[in-house]
């Protein structure tokens, strides 16, 4: 396989919603920290979230003045940009037009986890980014590859992945868009659902436009009625 093993780790609701008020009830967070465990347990080379997730979870919505910057000199050829120091745990955001607003080439984990905190993150853009995006990149000693034209090429992505950076398992995080773009392409191995006891009600489902494909149940865990459920292909 010239590509990472993809496991898709998430955690839903009931009604299989990712996203809503739901997330932010005192109720879930002992689903949370199942969710936080599950994910060291796998103990994967990287993390993959869409750009949503990534800001919502750690940039914050900041973002850089690109007028301060030059464009990138690669850009023309559209070179991928790979720092020297690359090793351990990675962080990628997939991210077509470049909207995230970096401030460390690691990541600043609030909870400082260590399934996430000071990752090596890769930016994965199309060549729709802005040159000078690129230039603030590479001025933070961020990683960057380019995988599409419009639209993020994911099997360009992940060869990308495997071939420089050596990644053999990578845990996919959402959101439900990147989710979806993942499983429509067959690209999803392996689920990984923690599952809160709740109803979700209004929000965004585990895969968006997702297409029919069936897995298989290989493992089950009750936690204190917190399941946790393990499917693959």
């Amino acid at each position: 396989m010239d590509r990472p093993y993809i496991i898709c780790h998430m955690m839903i609701s009931l009604d299989g919603k990712v996203t809503g008020e739901f997330l932010q009830d005192p109720a879930c967070r002992q689903a949370t920290e199942v969710y936080y465990q599950r994910n060291r347990c796998y103990k994967a080379d990287a993390y993959a979230c869409g750009r949503i997730t990534m800001e919502g979870s750690f940039t914050q919505g900041w973002y850089p003045d690109l007028t301060t910057f030059a464009p990138a000199q690669g850009f023309r050829w559209k070179m991928d940009y790979i720092p020297d120091d690359m090793d351990g745990l990675c962080a990628v955001a997939f991210d077509p037009h470049g909207r995230l607003g970096w401030q460390s080439n690691r990541v600043q984990d609030p909870d400082t986890d260590p399934g996430y905190d000071k990752a090596r993150i890769i930016e994965v853009v199309t060549e729709q980014v802005d040159p000078r995006y690129l230039g603030y990149l590479e001025s933070k000693n961020i990683c960057y590859l380019f995988a599409g034209e419009q639209q993020i090429d994911l099997e360009l992505a992940l060869m990308k992945l495997r071939r420089y950076f050596g990644i053999q398992t990578l845990l996919l995080e959402g959101g439900s868009i990147l989710n979806g773009a993942f499983q429509r392409a067959g690209l999803v191995d392996e689920l990984s659902l923690v599952v809160d006891p709740v109803i979700g009600g209004e929000g965004k489902s585990l895969c968006m436009d997702s297409k029919v494909e069936e897995y298989r149940l290989v493992d089950l865990k009750n936690h204190n009625g917190i399941l946790w459920l393990n499917y693959k292909k």
